[in-house]
């Protein structure tokens, strides 16, 4: 299901923005450099869209080619990486993501994962020297200038890079500003979305990484007050472990809530039905007080 428009080179979706069938035109095997670059230092300005409610980046001017300039509705500038944006739906420039990545990983990229790395592909090495980590302090120039740079992972031998940003968004400029760029020589880059990182290790770098990012979120939004009298209702309760020292007399900082369900241990069975064997009953029978335990005697 979809909308098509018919053209010579095939049928082009206008929902999932994809080609079906004929001799399709690839954005990502081009191998002609782009004409224009974005330098932030001279083409970000204030626009339109610094006076009104638009949060976006405009994608020509990370492109370096928006011909508004001033008059632009969206913004020129880089998106500092603490910055949010309304819709977690729609990336950096305002366009709308999908659920899945494309086949070839290009494109806006998917709202059910949180991106940072890119495949940086075409790297020419054949004229790098003989440096150690020459080809890492290469790409890092270039890439940095978008965005903080967390890592750089370079597979010599291949051509590929992947550059992990510290932000998101930044990320998303990048891929756009680098695409079909050059570094120091003739190359052109193919920038796309980096797939998941398939060694456990680096998933659970992500896995905390996501969720102290959550916790701070929280903490930020919560008042202190607030947290307090959380915490005191919790030691009221008996919810919490507590410290110790702290909310109870004890010499090991139990709990006194704790403390009290642990010493409260009900007797052993086999006492208390030898309590009521030889004691209670006898006593309320009176004729049989000769069959007490061996313990009387």
């Amino acid at each position: 299901m979809g909308v098509y428009v018919s053209l010579e080179m095939g049928k082009y979706n206008l929902w999932y923005h994809k080609w079906a069938g004929g001799d399709k035109f690839d954005e990502y095997n081009v191998k002609e450099k782009s004409q224009t670059r974005c330098v932030l230092a001279t083409d970000t300005g204030y626009t339109r869209a610094d006076g009104g409610n638009n949060k976006y980046i405009c994608l020509f001017f990370a492109r370096g080619c928006c011909p508004y300039g001033q008059d632009c509705s969206y913004l020129h500038r880089l998106p500092p990486k603490e910055s949010k944006l309304p819709d977690a739906a729609r990336d950096v420039f305002g366009r709308e993501k999908f659920s899945n990545y494309r086949d070839d990983m290009g494109g806006v990229g998917s709202f059910l994962r949180q991106n940072r790395t890119l495949y940086v592909g075409r790297l020419n090495e054949s004229v790098r020297g003989g440096k150690e980590g020459e080809m890492e302090d290469m790409i890092l120039r270039h890439f940095e200038e978008f965005g903080e740079v967390e890592k750089i992972r370079v597979l010599h031998g291949r051509g590929v890079a992947f550059v992990t940003y510290i932000s998101e968004l930044q990320a998303q400029f990048a891929k756009e500003a680098m695409m079909h760029q050059s570094l120091d020589h003739d190359e052109v880059l193919n920038v796309r979305w980096a797939t998941e990182d398939p060694n456990p290790t680096s998933k659970e770098e992500e896995l905390a990484r996501l969720k102290r990012v959550g916790e701070e979120g929280i903490a930020k939004r919560l008042p202190p007050e607030l947290v307090r009298h959380i915490r005191q209702l919790d030691d009221l309760e008996g919810l919490n472990d507590g410290l110790v020292g702290e909310g109870s007399d004890d010499e090991d900082g139990a709990p006194p809530a704790k403390r009290a369900r642990i010493e409260a241990a009900p007797a052993p069975l086999k006492s208390v039905a030898g309590a009521a064997a030889t004691k209670e009953k006898p006593n309320a029978l009176g004729s049989l007080a000769d069959y007490g335990s061996d313990d009387e005697e």
